[in-house]
């Protein structure tokens, strides 16, 4: 059984991570522990018709994001990694400082030093040069920069098929097959 924390932040973006954990549902070998900021629960308000309630039944377990004694805060609970989907910039902020003053920044932090994987979707743009060296510094620590950015090789019909595409591919950084993939791959022209 792989435990894969999945937060999310405030940043635009919410439907990814739900997206993901309404994947995650059918994968049987996955336990999904969800950490969600107040500022997503706001976000999640904005730009769903979901409440939080129904976000946290799509995951096995849910986090407060205040609870620093959480079992996903210390190193010797074993997890496959985390992914934070959308990750604000507040967030990258946070995770490449070390400030670790809530769950979310601090289950990341415990993921980086014992070295599990950790993926970052950055939900920002325009970009400037401060946020680009918090993302280099977080490669630099070990995280995976992953932006939302869609493909359209595969041709997305609906806003749906571009959210799928990278939830897609989030499941590859952590090596969680589905049993049909979530949007056509690449087979070369």
């Amino acid at each position: 059984m792989k435990r894969l924390i999945i937060g999310i932040s405030g940043a635009s973006g919410a439907i990814y991570g739900v997206r993901l954990l309404q994947v995650l549902r059918d994968v049987a070998d996955v336990e999904t522990h969800l950490v969600m900021s107040q500022a997503a629960r706001q976000t999640l308000a904005l730009e769903t018709d979901l409440s939080v309630r129904d976000v946290q039944a799509l995951a096995n377990v849910n986090h407060d994001a205040r609870d620093i004694a959480a079992s996903i805060s210390s190193g010797s609970y074993q997890t496959a990694g985390m992914v934070i989907l959308p990750c604000s910039i507040k967030t990258l902020s946070g995770i490449v400082h070390s400030y670790t003053d809530g769950l979310l920044t601090r289950a990341a932090d415990v993921v980086l030093k014992e070295r599990r994987p950790l993926v970052l979707c950055v939900r920002e743009t325009p970009l400037h040069l401060g946020h680009l060296r918090l993302m280099t510094q977080a490669a630099e620590i070990g995280a995976v920069i992953m932006p939302p950015v869609p493909a359209f090789y595969h041709r997305p019909q609906t806003l749906d098929d571009v959210i799928n595409q990278t939830v897609n591919r989030v499941l590859d950084q952590f090596d969680i097959s589905l049993p049909q993939d979530l949007f056509t791959r690449w087979q070369g022209a």
